[in-house]
């Protein structure tokens, strides 16, 4: 696999896991920030207010350099650090995974935690559809209006993605390219004078 790519999911998945009378209910969240994290933690909680534990973990990052996980009560160790090693077992990153319990009546001791949330993760996780994502960097291109159709031209013969622009006398072209295309990409304008490239 390329220095840029990585393994994510490209939809929610859904597990359930039932021990000793207690139900673990499980999600997969693909995600892009803490932001996004903060707003599906928020709804889960909100969604199973009458739940006894919202256990989770999450990774951001191709090098998973972002991460963190939840015990939500549970003794120490028994449920986010289990939730997260799902995560790191199946190569994802990009990635909420928040495990609800409705407690039973009867205690799971240490193991038995540790078993019950690793399955329900793993649950929604193997769910969820496993995609390649890629690292992603922006390149600005600023020209004179007059360039504008060659820019264009070579912005479809690469398939490069716009994702802002302005225009005027002078123009702004931003474009989306894989990390490990970049230099790539800069040579592919290097050729016209007149624009900037930052």
């Amino acid at each position: 696999m390329k220095e840029d790519a990585y393994i994510t999911i490209g939809n929610t998945g859904e597990g359930f896991f039932r021990n000793k009378g207690s139900r673990f209910i499980s999600f997969a969240i693909p995600v892009k920030n803490e932001e996004e994290i903060n707003f599906h933690l928020q709804s889960i909680r909100q969604k199973f207010s009458d739940a006894h534990h919202h256990c989770y973990a999450w990774s951001l990052g191709i090098h998973r350099n972002k991460f963190r996980y939840y015990d939500d009560g549970e003794p120490s160790g028994t449920a986010g650090r289990p939730i997260y090693g799902q995560i790191l077992s199946t190569g994802i990153t990009n990635v909420l995974v928040v495990v609800v319990r409705y407690f039973g009546g009867v205690k799971l001791g240490t193991s038995g935690l540790i078993e019950a949330y690793k399955t329900a993760a793993l649950e929604a996780i193997n769910k969820a559809e496993k995609i390649t994502e890629y690292e992603m960097e922006n390149l600005d291109i600023e020209f004179d209006y007059s360039m504008m159709e060659v820019i264009m031209r070579k912005i479809k013969w690469k398939k490069f993605r716009v994702v802002e622009s302005t225009y005027g006398e002078r123009c702004v072209i931003r474009i989306e390219i894989r990390k490990s295309l970049y230099d790539e990409a800069v040579m592919v304008f290097k050729d016209i004078s007149g624009i900037i490239l930052k």
